[in-house]
């Protein structure tokens, strides 16, 4: 794990104990998809969806990745995200995502195809704006993640899907333009590490 980043996860775990209780449990119902998708020896694969794949889906995509490695469940989880539309993934948020100590490679365009990395030997994780069922996603036997309640509601059936759990995020998007932008982004991305490392840890718990 990149130095920077480790810290960052460091002090995130810390903080845990100040998710909510619902919280909790909604990152708990995952964390036991996992752990019996680990215990037939599968590997559990994650979509997290949100309207536009843009943010938040994007966030949870790269933090879920981070928090499995850093509790030894790299080669048992595999993280996607998706969108009901695709556009791109958000400077802001991309930016937000290198404070925390990711290494991110931009090769440009109009919906990138950022390479991000938590460690120097770490996966790489190929994060573009998509729709939920686009191929590059899992098709069938995964958890569907539903970050915003745009999304949750326009798609009341996830084909393929073993399991579909709400957890929302306030989208930071509220920010943008705003002298708060650069903070609501970090905030949010504090948040979504905070809960993803929560429900990683549990599913050893």
């Amino acid at each position: 794990m990149y130095e920077e980043l480790k810290r960052y996860i460091e002090s995130a775990v810390a903080e845990m104990d100040s998710i909510p209780e619902d919280r909790k449990k909604q990152l708990k119902t995952v964390a036991d998809f996992i752990k019996s998708k680990k215990d037939t020896k599968k590997v559990a694969n994650l979509t997290f969806i949100c309207t536009h794949n843009s943010r938040r889906s994007h966030m949870s995509q790269i933090w879920a990745a981070a928090a499995a490695a850093h509790y030894g469940l790299e080669d048992r989880v595999n993280s996607y995200s998706g969108g009901t539309e695709a556009t791109a993934f958000y400077p802001s948020a991309v930016d937000a995502i290198e404070r925390a100590g990711f290494k991110i490679k931009n090769p440009g365009g109009d919906n990138p195809h950022y390479l991000i990395t938590y460690a120097q030997n770490g996966k790489v994780l190929e994060c573009f704006s998509k729709k939920y069922d686009d191929p590059f996603n899992a098709n069938e036997h995964f958890a569907a993640v539903m970050n915003c309640s745009s999304a949750d509601e326009a798609c009341p059936f996830i084909p393929g899907a073993d399991l579909r759990v709400p957890i929302r995020f306030v989208d930071p998007k509220e920010s943008d333009g705003t002298e708060r932008e650069t903070s609501t982004y970090d905030e949010r991305c504090r948040q979504i590490a905070m809960e993803m490392l929560y429900m990683m840890s549990q599913v050893e718990a």
